[in-house]
C-alpha cells in the first residue's frame, strides 16, 4: 500500500513542480527582490497556488506512506516524480519527449526496482531520541547552509547545483519528521499539537520549500532537479538506517546492487533534468525570460 501512495504523491509532486516552473518562468520579475519574501510574491500567481495546492495533496499521500511505510522505501520511490514531469511537462511548459527520455525513465524505473528488492529494507522504528534528532538535524542543516553560502558566489549552474543539495537535504529530514509526525496523529489527531516534531517539521519544510524555489528560480533548471531529487533519497536512506534503524540487505552482492541500481537510478534523473531545462528552454521567448531569471535571482540573494 505504502508504494501506490508514493507513487500517487510523485505523481502530484510532478505536477506541482511543473506549475511552479511555469509561473516561475513565465514571469521572472516576480524574483526580484529578496530571498526572504520570495514565497510571499510568488504566492500572488495563481499558478503557482495551483503548484502549491499539487504539492500539499502530494504531501498527504507522502505522509500517509511514511506512516504504515519505511523511510528507506517511501522517499526513493519519489524520484519518480521526475518520470512522470515528462509528459506533465510537455503539455504545460512546451517540452519535447524524445527517445533518450523515454529509455532514461525506463532506466529510473528499473534501476528503482532492483534497489528496493536488492536493500530489501526491513524494521526501524517511528522514532528517535531528541538528542539523535538534534545531531541528525544540525548535521544536515549545517551542511545546507554552508552550501548556501557558498551558491551566494556561484554562477547560475552551478548556483542551481548547490542550492538543489542542500534542498534534496531538507527534503530528505522534512521525510523523517513527516514520519514521526505521522505516528503521533495515528495515536490521536490533537496530539500532534503539543509534539515537537510538528513544530520542527514547518520549519524545515519552509526552509525546503524557499530552497526548492530559489534553486528553480536561477533558470538553470537542469542541476537543479537532478541534484535535489537525487540527495533526498540518499539523505532518507542515511536518515532510515542511522536515525529509524531501519535495516537493509547486508550481504556484499545485495550491497552492491543496491549500490549501482541507485547509481544508475541517477545517471537517468541527470538525462530526465536536461531535458526539462532544454524543453522550457524551446519556448518562445523563454530563453531570454530564463537569463534575466537567472540574473536577477543572482543579484536579490
Amino acid at each position: 500500500m505504502e508504494i501506490v501512495l508514493a507513487l500517487a504523491a510523485a505523481l502530484l509532486f510532478a505536477l506541482g513542480t511543473v506549475l511552479q516552473q511555469k509561473a516561475g518562468l513565465d514571469e521572472p520579475e516576480v524574483a526580484a527582490g529578496s530571498s526572504g519574501g520570495l514565497l510571499l510574491r510568488m504566492a500572488k500567481r495563481p499558478v503557482w497556488l495551483l503548484g502549491i495546492a499539487s504539492d500539499a495533496l502530494g504531501f498527504v499521500g507522502q505522509a500517509i506512506a511514511l506512516t504504515i511505510g519505511r523511510l528507506a522505501v517511501v522517499q526513493p520511490l519519489l524520484v519518480f516524480s521526475v518520470v512522470f514531469a515528462l509528459p506533465l511537462g510537455a503539455r504545460f511548459t512546451g517540452q519535447r519527449v524524445r527517445r533518450a527520455d523515454v529509455i532514461a525513465a525506463l532506466v529510473v524505473t528499473a534501476a528503482l526496482a532492483v534497489f528496493l528488492i536488492a536493500a530489501d529494507p526491513s524494521g526501524g522504528r517511528d522514532d528517535a531520541p531528541i538528542g539523535q534528532w538534534l545531531i541528525a538535524g544540525g548535521a544536515l542543516g549545517g551542511v545546507s547552509a554552508l552550501l548556501v553560502l557558498a551558491a551566494r558566489t556561484a554562477h547560475a549552474a552551478a548556483k542551481a547545483a548547490l542550492l538543489g543539495i542542500a534542498t534534496g537535504l531538507m527534503f530528505g529530514l522534512s521525510a523523517a519528521l513527516t514520519k514521526a509526525v505521522g505516528d503521533q496523529f495515528a495515536q490521536g489527531p490533537l496530539t500532534i499539537f503539543s509534539d515537537w516534531h510538528t513544530y520542527a517539521l514547518i520549519v524545515v519544510g519552509y526552509a525546503s520549500m524557499t530552497l526548492s524555489q530559489l534553486s528553480l528560480q536561477t533558470g538553470v533548471l537542469a542541476p537543479a532537479i537532478a541534484t535535489s531529487m537525487a540527495f533526498d533519497p540518499i539523505a532518507s536512506v542515511i536518515l532510515g538506517v542511522t536515525l529509524l534503524q531501519e535495516s537493509l540487505h547486508t550481504s556484499a552482492l545485495g550491497a552492491a546492487a543496491a549500490i549501482a541500481a541507485l547509481l544508475a537510478a541517477l545517471g537517468g534523473l541527470a538525462v530526465l533534468a536536461r531535458t526539462q531545462e532544454t524543453g522550457v528552454a524551446t519556448k518562445p521567448a523563454q530563453g531570454t525570460q530564463s537569463a534575466a531569471l537567472a540574473s536577477e535571482t543572482t543579484s536579490s540573494s
